[in-house]
C-alpha cells in the first residue's frame, strides 16, 4: 500500500475513493489528521494531510514523527510526498514538477529522530542519498505513463518556516546548491529513513523565490493559489498512474 503525505494545494485527492476514515494515536503524540485509506482506481492507498485537513498547522509544528509512525502501523510499503515549494533557479518556474533527489537542511528545533533516548545504543542512519532511488523511478515512470512533464532532480532546501524567506537568504541558498526552497522536507525524510519506509516527493513550484524574477519585489500570494490548482490536478494525475508494486 503507497502512502501519500500531501501539502500546500494537496489536502485531499478528488479522485479517491474512501473506503475508511481512522483516528490513530502513536506514541509520538497525534498525527496531524485522521488516515483515508481507500482507492486510487485500482491501486490500495492511505492518505494524509500534513498540515491537517483545515491547514492549521504550520510546518514548523507538524507532528512529523507521529506521522510518519502512523503511515507505517497502517501499513504503508511506501510514502510520496507532495509538497509546494519556491522556484530558486531560473528553470524552476512556477507550475513546474520537480522530483528532487537532495536535500539540504536549514531547520533547527524540530525533532528529527525516533532515536532520542539515552537508555538505548544511538543509531545512525546512511543518509547519502535522501530520496529512495526505486520510488523516484517509480514516480518519474508514472509521469511519463500520462504524459506530465516533470523534471528529474533537484535540491531541496529545506527552511524553517512559516515566515517566507529574504531575498538574501535565496541568494545564500542558491550558492549552497539549491535549486528548490520548502518547509516540510525535513525532518520528513530522514524519519522516513530511519523507519524503514522508502521515501520520495513531488516538489510543485508556487512561486520565484524571493528576490528572483515576478517575486523581486515580493511573493505574489494571489497568484500562488491559481498556479497550485493546475498544477495539482497534475500531481493527482501522477499519483493515479503509480501504483502500489
Amino acid at each position: 500500500m503507497l502512502g501519500i503525505i500531501g501539502g500546500s494545494g494537496l489536502t485531499q485527492l478528488s479522485t479517491l475513493e474512501i473506503v475508511r476514515r481512522e483516528v490513530v494515536r502513536t506514541p509520538y503524540g497525534e498525527p496531524s489528521g485522521a488516515l483515508l485509506f481507500g482507492r486510487l482506481r485500482e491501486h490500495a492507498v492511505v492518505f494524509l494531510a500534513r498540515h491537517g485537513y483545515g491547514h492549521t498547522i504550520p510546518p514548523h509544528l507538524v507532528n512529523y514523527r507521529a506521522n510518519i509512525w502512523a503511515l507505517k502501523e497502517a501499513g504503508a510499503e511506501a510514502i510520496v510526498s507532495v509538497a509546494s515549494v519556491g522556484g530558486i533557479r531560473t528553470e524552476f518556474k512556477p507550475g513546474t514538477l520537480v522530483v528532487p533527489h537532495q536535500i539540504i537542511d536549514y531547520t533547527w528545533g524540530r525533532i528529527g529522530t525516533f532515536y532520542d533516548s539515552c537508555d538505548e545504543p544511538v543509531h545512525h542512519i546512511d543518509f547519502t542519498h535522501p530520496y529512495d532511488h526505486t520510488l523516484r523511478r517509480r514516480i518519474l515512470a508514472a509521469a511519463a505513463a500520462v504524459s506530465e512533464v516533470v523534471i528529474d532532480g533537484g535540491v531541496y532546501a529545506a527552511a524553517q518556516g512559516p515566515r517566507l524567506e529574504t531575498a538574501a537568504e535565496i541568494d545564500r541558498m542558491e550558492r549552497d546548491g539549491a535549486d528548490l526552497v520548502g518547509m516540510t522536507g525535513m525532518p520528513e525524510a530522514a524519519l522516513a529513513r530511519e523507519i524503514g519506509l522508502p521515501y520520495a516527493a513531488i516538489n510543485v513550484v508556487a512561486n520565484h523565490a524571493a528576490g528572483r524574477a515576478s517575486s523581486e519585489s515580493g511573493i505574489e500570494f494571489a497568484s500562488i493559489e491559481v498556479v497550485l490548482q493546475g498544477a495539482m490536478a497534475r500531481v493527482r494525475r501522477i499519483l493515479e498512474s503509480i501504483g502500489s508494486d
